[in-house]
């Protein structure tokens, strides 16, 4: 054959240099050949007239080794849209896959055709998972299958489910003659390489660039397909620029966060919570459906999930969407586990991390990880369902307004007929600038509306949050409809509010509000709590651990900290102190019902609020 650097345009699609091709005896030569003139064809432009050219001497050949029994010797002779394969001794054809045996007999492998196509190996195991192409009722499938399930008579069998014709009389002479048509066309069988996540994997973006393909868990099929673009993209457009013109911050905000979630795992930030609440008929739902939009299909049980599950199934969830933003509809409507362990939940899913796992070898599993923002919306604030602050640390919460739509209806529908195609977008959009360029506006940002009296945790989330609609706002849908900093600064909690040991204080104020009978020796009540005086709450020991337990807060944590505070009396290095009641001694704790009395029970005023208060100067 002539030197390839030689071959022009035209040249490279002659017949000639397809039949030298196609002359070839050694299939390896053949298929580094095969190579390089499409190398070449693409190099000179033509590379489409080449593949033309050459899936029509395919089939030529395909039908040639059919009709010629020298040729169909050893090789798999299925008629469909794949290459034959060397296949030994093994009897391959669209009448079924048999096993020679001596005297002319036959052995069933399998009663269709079926053979491996190719091989993928997940970038974050290792592990390979083989493609499996199978014909029943002359119609091909494909079906992908963990490599060690077709590697033993055992296993095999749970293809049957799939439509593959496998029983456990057959099961070992298809594992044969699989492994033998995989191994016999080792360089004909490309290798994928493969993920069971999406979002950023190395240094493309699951599952928009296709070097890479999806083989994640069955479970998530419906999560998977929802991910794409259609409809029309202007009409999606035109609608949500209408909608942030409004100004409701309930819409920038969550369009925003669904943007934002890719953002996390560049920056290196740790997930966390966007909470949209308020009440029944705000458009709490619609909102969560036109962020989900952004990426997905928003119908009912495709992306959208909810707290219905269990903990595992959640950090499954959170796995396979990786950077993605994972959607939890409700959080009243809980599963009993969930709402048992609602706190731990939060925790769980804003450490990025899931738990580690043994297998049933005695090895661990991998480890579940993922950087996304988690959206979620109900009635009441997602934080009103946890105690510790380093959970609400984690919450971003947005309060539903009324009438956060004309026509809620119309967006519904609109949102579920026309999506998918901003995310896609952005994505290109942070190729171009760089994350360099994005780490500066969220620096930028963060400086913007850092305050000490704001918890720092919520000040970064916040900030990848705005960080995202600026970017948005720039570069999609340039409407210049910014979230003002003022606004955003309405989702932060101070740190006091924050504070567990203050949320602690508060809570045991309430309670000692609320059961002022119980502190009143005058009372009828037969439940005794303790009693109030000299602007102290004398409570007594064993209520005083019962309210701590039911407030979900740490005795022990709460005492040295308002004794840091002087809030509580104390005695004899103890933080409690002795008192007599109804001719008993009791140890009980002695807590301020106001933050300004002194140690003494007396009111602590400034001079200037004494002079205003005097009748006379």
């Amino acid at each position: 054959m002539e030197p390839l650097d030689r071959l022009d345009k035209d040249s490279i699609l002659t017949e000639r240099v397809f039949q030298e091709l196609f002359d070839q005896e050694d299939e390896i030569k053949k298929a580094r050949l095969m190579i390089a003139l499409a190398d070449r064809a693409e190099e000179l432009g033509v590379k489409v007239k080449f593949n033309t050219i050459l899936r029509a001497y395919k089939k030529v050949d395909r039908e040639m080794r059919k009709k010629s029994p020298s040729l169909v010797e050893n090789w798999t002779n299925f008629e469909g849209p794949y290459d034959n394969m060397r296949c030994g001794l093994w009897i391959a054809s669209d009448h079924g896959i048999y096993a020679q045996k001596e005297g002319g007999l036959e052995d069933v492998a399998c009663y269709h055709p079926i053979l491996p196509i190719e091989r993928l190996k997940n970038l974050e195991t290792g592990d390979e998972q083989l493609k499996l192409a199978f014909k029943r009722n002359n119609r091909w499938e494909e079906i992908i299958v963990p490599k060690d399930l077709i590697a033993t008579a055992s296993k095999i069998t749970a293809l049957s489910k799939r439509g593959v014709a496998v029983t456990s009389e057959n099961a070992k002479l298809l594992v044969r003659f699989l492994s033998d048509v995989e191994n016999f066309n080792d360089n004909q069988i490309q290798v994928q390489y493969s993920t069971s996540k999406l979002g950023w994997i190395k240094s493309g973006f699951i599952p928009y660039d296709t070097e890479i393909v999806f083989d994640g868990d069955s479970r998530f099929k419906q999560v998977f397909e929802s991910i794409e673009q259609h409809g029309n993209r202007e009409l999606w457009y035109e609608h949500i620029r209408q909608l942030r013109k409004t100004g409701r911050l309930e819409i920038k905000f969550m369009l925003a966060a669904a943007f934002a979630s890719v953002l996390i795992g560049p920056l290196g930030a740790l997930p966390f919570f966007v909470d949209l609440w308020g009440e029944t008929e705000g458009g709490k739902s619609v909102t969560l459906m036109l962020a989900c939009s952004v990426w997905a299909s928003p119908d009912e049980s495709r992306y959208i999930g909810d707290f219905k599950t269990t903990d595992v199934a959640l950090e499954a969830r959170a796995d396979l969407l990786n950077n993605l933003p994972m959607m939890l509809d409700d959080t009243s409507k809980t599963s009993s586990r969930i709402r048992d362990n609602f706190e731990g939940i939060v925790y769980d899913l804003c450490s990025g991390k899931g738990k580690s796992r043994s297998n049933k070898e005695l090895g661990m599993n991998r480890e579940n990880r993922w950087r996304n923002v988690i959206l979620t919306n109900g009635e009441r604030p997602l934080n009103s369902y946890v105690t510790q602050g380093g959970a609400i640390n984690r919450i971003l919460e947005v309060e539903c307004g009324e009438k956060v739509y004309r026509d809620p209806q119309t967006t519904a529908e609109l949102v579920k007929k026309n999506y998918g195609f901003a995310g896609r977008e952005f994505v290109s959009v942070l190729k171009k600038i760089g994350f360099e360029e994005v780490e500066r506006i969220q620096q930028e940002i963060q400086r913007k509306i850092h305050n000490d009296e704001k918890m720092q945790k919520q000040s970064i989330s916040l900030s990848i949050v705005l960080t995202a609609d600026r970017i948005v706002t720039d570069h999609l849908f340039k409407d210049g409809q910014y979230i003002s900093l003022d606004d955003a600064a309405q989702v932060l909690v101070d740190r006091n509010e924050l504070s567990d040991n203050e949320r602690c204080y508060q809570y045991i104020l309430s309670e000692v509000d609320i059961n002022r009978a119980k502190f009143d020796a005058m009372s009828q009540t037969n439940e005794k709590w303790g009693m109030i005086e000299h602007g102290y709450a004398v409570i007594y020991n064993n209520i005083f651990d019962s309210i701590c337990k039911k407030g979900g807060f740490s005795r022990k944590a709460f005492l040295s900290w308002a004794d840091r505070n002087g809030l509580i009396q104390t005695q004899g290095g103890q933080l409690t102190k002795v008192k007599k009641a109804e001719e008993k001694t009791i140890r009980c704790v002695f807590i301020k019902m106001d933050a300004s009395i002194d140690k003494n029970g007396f009111q602590s005023v400034e001079d200037a609020n004494i002079q205003e208060e005097l009748p006379f100067k």
